[in-house]
């Protein structure tokens, strides 16, 4: 399964909303995300992963983003 996989069963899981219904590529914020509930999410993300993600990233806005950041920081573990 794919880091986009395991951020949509999060989102589906925590926030009761379907992975069709939420479009990976605009922002989580826009999408009715607050602050808080993102920062929430980020910090299950972490748990859930073993993952120490960046505070200030730009990624960090879109799950295709954030998707993209752990593969790479899966990589770099792996390298």
């Amino acid at each position: 399964m794919g880091s986009l996989q395991h951020l949509q069963d999060i989102i589906r899981e925590k926030y009761h909303l379907e992975p069709s219904a939420f479009d990976p590529h605009r922002s989580m914020r826009e999408q009715g995300l607050d602050s808080l509930a993102v920062a929430e999410f980020l910090f299950e993300v972490e748990d859930r992963l073993g993952l120490t993600l960046p505070d200030e990233h730009k990624e960090l806005e879109t799950l295709a983003g954030l998707a993209d950041l752990i593969d790479r920081m899966r990589a770099e573990q792996t390298a």
